[in-house]
């Protein structure tokens, strides 16, 4: 399943979907948007050794997250599913092997994953981060970025007709800044308050931090190359915008959010103006 479909985003790819991933935009400003877990696309080998569900694994995937952020000026979305290799884990940990590793699903036809298809797993996720690192180093250069790191969670693990997770503990938007500089406090708040200053469905979209997620390996990733200089917002959606046991979206409640995100646009970068200013 695609999530393209209704995406408003300018620019044209720069690399295509045999890449894996789409660079798309305009990149000559300070924001950029990632859909790093949107992919559900395998490679023929991958598919061969695999035996989980596809429905399951979609369910696990992170479908119209690039819908989500089309509105940045600057996006790359990836088209490779997490179940090939996770980019938002630590390279020694990106291939899931065991069902430990990822929810306790059984996910490999066999025992240990050959180690050649590993490798050709992490082949791509250098592939991606050697293209990203290649087009941050020329935001950097002009000063201080922002990466909106774009994802999706469920809320309704106990089936189709199972009751919603505690919104106490699920936030529709959790913002994630567990390695966030200091520094970047502004941009942390100008974010919050104009998203969450945002009507979704009817109300005020309900943005809280580090409730649920901190971010993970992109953020890290981010935080370590461009340390004071970039910052990388880890943003999690609840699947309120689809059926996350049919896949099915719900499109004028993607457009909702895509809005709204793309609301915190000005507040966020007059608040990185205003750093070099500091």
């Amino acid at each position: 399943m695609s999530s393209r479909t209704d995406t408003t985003g300018s620019g044209v790819p720069s690399a295509g979907s045999s890449a894996g991933f789409t660079v798309l935009g305009d990149w000559s400003g300070q924001l950029v948007a990632t859909a790093i877990h949107n992919g559900h696309d395998l490679r023929p080998e991958i598919a061969g050794a695999m035996i989980l569900d596809e429905a399951v694994r979609l369910r696990e995937e992170d479908p119209f997250t690039d819908v989500i952020g089309a509105a940045a000026p600057a996006q790359v979305v990836v088209e490779r599913s997490r179940f090939e290799v996770d980019l938002n884990r630590p390279r020694d940990t990106a291939v899931y092997r065991t069902p430990d590793d990822c929810w306790g699903l059984e996910v490999w036809r066999e025992d240990p994953l050959p180690d050649d298809l590993v490798e050709g797993s992490l082949e791509f996720y250098d592939a991606f981060y050697a293209e990203l690192g290649r087009r941050l180093d020329e935001v950097a250069a002009r000063g201080p970025f922002v990466v909106y790191d774009v994802h999706s969670y469920n809320h309704r693990r106990d089936g189709a007709d199972g009751a919603e997770a505690d919104v106490e503990e699920n936030p529709e938007v959790n913002l994630g800044t567990g390695t966030v500089d200091e520094r970047f406090r502004p941009v942390v708040e100008a974010f919050t308050t104009s998203l969450e200053a945002q009507e979704v469905g009817g109300h005020r979209l309900d943005v809280r931090e580090n409730v649920k997620f901190e971010g993970r390996a992109l953020a890290w990733w981010v935080h370590e190359r461009y340390a004071g200089v970039g910052v990388c917002l880890a943003l999690e959606f609840k699947k309120t915008f689809m059926d996350e046991w049919t896949g099915e979206p719900d499109q004028a409640h993607l457009q909702e959010l895509q809005r709204a995100l793309a609301a915190t646009h000005e507040p966020v970068l007059a608040a990185l103006a205003g750093l070099e200013d500091a």
